[in-house]
């Protein structure tokens, strides 16, 4: 079954030297959201535009579709920054670029 984004970002993964992943992610890539206005982590799937691996210390765009979005997507907008985890360890920062 094929979901819908629900959102885009451009999305910044944190190089290892800085306590980031030490292997590439693939798309498809589940990590936990962290949105400003919450403190709970939300899963989303990353979709990467124009590749398939994306490696620590760099910038790509994705399509974002998070797994439950119902008390969500009325409060996320254009501009808005989070962190995406792995568990407790900080992955990366995002900035949503587009909704859909």
């Amino acid at each position: 079954m094929k979901s819908k984004s629900h959102f885009s970002a451009l999305l910044t993964y944190t190089p290892t030297e800085e306590g980031g992943r030490p292997t590439p992610v693939s798309s498809g890539y589940r990590p936990g959201f962290k949105f400003p206005f919450d403190e709970k982590l939300f899963t989303g799937i990353q979709k990467f535009a124009g590749t398939e691996l994306v490696f620590p210390g760099d910038s790509v765009h994705a399509d974002i579709t998070l797994l439950n979005p119902e008390q969500l997507t009325a409060t996320i907008y254009e501009g808005m920054d989070f962190d995406f985890y792995e568990g407790d360890k900080l992955t990366g920062h995002g900035t949503v670029t587009a909704l859909y």
